[in-house]
């Protein structure tokens, strides 16, 4: 896969056709986004230091109940720190991801990339 932006939204070459990854949030470094054709469970893809790991938000009652972390096929994952830090910020803004997964995979709006620039 050929990254060739990483501006507003990120775009991934693959398979001859563009798939938009929006991304939603910066984070010291911590970059948060989707794939444009995302299925359930909501979940988030991080990438750090040129790996990547995949978190799901598992929801009960509105609340967030669980949150898994994967492998992402092809990449080398993120070290334990970073899955660390990237848990502790999914946790903190968990209620900003689920509004963005709605607005862009529900309404089928655009979404914002939002940069926090405070440690947590």
């Amino acid at each position: 896969m050929k990254i060739l932006s990483w501006k507003k939204c990120i775009f991934a070459e693959e398979f001859q056709y563009y798939t938009i990854m929006p991304k939603i949030f910066e984070y010291l470094g911590f970059i948060f986004y989707f794939y444009s054709n995302e299925h359930e469970p909501i979940h988030v893809h991080v990438m750090h230091d040129a790996r990547e790991s995949i978190f799901d938000l598992i929801m009960m009652d509105g609340e967030l109940a669980e949150l898994h972390v994967r492998d992402k096929k092809g990449s080398d994952p993120l070290p334990e720190k970073d899955k660390r830090t990237a848990e502790a910020f999914i946790r903190k803004y968990h209620k900003n991801i689920i509004d963005k997964w709605v607005k862009f995979f529900v309404m089928k709006q655009s979404i914002r990339c939002t940069n926090i620039k405070k440690k947590l």
